[in-house]
This record gives C-alpha cells, structure tokens and sequence, in this order.
C-alpha cells in the first residue's frame, strides 16, 4: 500500500503560514524581550543610543536597587489592595447582577439592564471630572477608598456573567429551592460553581486592567507613599533624563504577577473565551 504524498503546493501553503505565524509571533514577543534586556543593562548601556539586545554585563542588582532607590515594596503593597479588592468586588457582585437580569422576573428589568449597558458606551474621561470632585467632597483624595470605590462592579462584568448565567436551566434552581435553599444559597452553591470558567476570565481581565491603571490614580493620589506601581516608575524620569533600565526593571515586576495569575487561570481563561464565542 503506497503512502499519499502531499501535493508540494499545501507544503509550500503550510510553510508559508508557519513563517508568518512566526515572525508575528516574533514581533509580538520584541517588545518583551528588549524590556527585559534593558532592565539588565548598565547605565552606560543604556545612554548609548544603541538599541543592545545581550548586555555584555547583565547587571541583575537592577533588581535590587530600585527597591532602594524608592519605596517599591509599597508600591507594590499599594496595587496588590486596589487591584485585588477591586477583582474580588467584581467577582461577588457582578455574577450577583448577572444571577439577577438572567433569573429573576420584576418591572423595567430589560430597561434597566439596558441603562447598565449604556454606561458602557460613556468614556471614562467624561466621568473622570464628577468622580474626582465627588472624591474631593467625601475627603477621600489620597486614599484606598478614592482608588477603589468608583470601579466595585462594572457593567461589562455584569454583561458578562449574565450571559453565561442565562443558559443555565431553570429546573436546577427551582430543585434546589424545593429542597429549601435560599436565593443566596442558590446564587452560591449552584449558579457561581456552574460559571468558573467565566469568573476566571472576568477576574483575569479586572486584574490586569486595575492593576495597569495609571490615570485614575495619578489624579486621586496626592502623596508618594500611597503612589502604585505604575505611578511609582515615574520616580524614575529626571528633568533632563528617564533611567531607563530601572523603568524597565520596574515594568518587568509588574509584569510577574500577572504572568503568574494568567498561568494559574488559563485553563478556565481559554474555556470561558470558548464557551463565550459559542453563545
């Protein structure tokens, strides 16, 4: 029995997207790695105006000196309560929201929901002025409150759970009321282990985004101490120069927590993006 051989036009069509997936892939993955170079590049490497990929001398003590050269540990305590107590509201309230316009029968439901998906559509900087003045009148400027308290649920994360909750059969909470469970216990013990796919995707994407965030920050935070990380790499630009490589080290720390979430979720990550496109 003789092998089928391919045609050498789908071998000539297979290389061909091979290459280009490659140099996209390539040009996706640069950025990074020139990020990671310069981070362990010397001063003199860095100011002489010639893009290095190796440095001859990784200097890994970058590492260590801008945690010395200012309050990173801080910074980094700072993001971690902003970003994770905004991502546990979102993950506790928005399946709540979602449990509620996909299960639940009251007046105006689809007005409301529809009002909720509205603010989707008004940019943050024309809500940024009445937030920063409501912050101002609470005396709440320079604290977690003021980081924190604007961004709890979010129509998006509502938009999304309910869609992933909607499917969901009613005949599973009606059994689980017939045997006495209340709505929460029925919003806890049913429908949230029926979404973790969503709820990783949902706290992933909240994460990462709160804890890039630079804008809101900056105008809320007055002092250095309560400055996070992003805010924090700007103690590195000088008047007259920007230390580069230790902006770099620091990009690089705040890179690592999130890498790491994204390795702990991605297998819920990948099948919330599947399980969302089937819908």
């Amino acid at each position: 029995m003789q092998k089928q051989t391919m045609p050498i036009s789908h071998v000539l069509g297979r290389i061909s997207v091979y290459v280009v997936m490659i140099l996209l892939a390539a040009l996706a993955i640069l950025p990074l790695l020139y990020m990671v170079s310069l981070s362990l590049q010397s001063d003199a490497e860095t100011f002489s105006g010639v893009p290095i990929l190796l440095p001859a001398i990784p200097q890994f003590q970058n590492y260590l000196i801008i945690w010395q050269k200012a309050p990173f540990a801080r910074f980094f305590l700072n993001s971690l309560i902003v970003a994770g107590t905004i991502t546990l509201s979102h993950l506790f309230f928005d399946p709540l929201a979602g449990y509620v316009f996909a299960k639940f029968r009251f007046p105006l439901k689809n007005v409301l929901f529809l009002l909720i998906l509205g603010t989707m559509m008004i940019p943050f900087f024309v809500r940024m002025i009445p937030l920063y003045i409501l912050m101002a009148q609470l005396n709440w400027l320079d604290t977690y409150q003021a980081m924190i308290t604007p961004f709890l649920m979010s129509a998006f994360g509502i938009f999304l759970m309910r869609q992933f909750i909607q499917p969901l059969p009613f005949e599973l909470i009606d059994a689980a009321r017939l045997d006495g469970c209340s709505e929460f216990g029925i919003y806890w013990r049913i429908i949230l282990p029926q979404v973790r796919p969503a709820l990783a995707t949902l706290g992933l994407f909240t994460f990462i985004f709160q804890w890039d965030d630079f804008i809101w920050p900056l105008i809320v935070v007055n002092s250095t101490e309560m400055r996070t990380m992003p805010i924090g790499l700007t103690l590195f630009n000088q008047e007259y120069f920007t230390q580069w490589n230790y902006t770099a080290t620091g990009a690089v720390v705040l890179f690592v927590p999130i890498l790491i979430l994204f390795l702990f979720t991605q297998k819920y990550f990948v099948k919330g993006i599947s399980l969302s496109g089937m819908k």
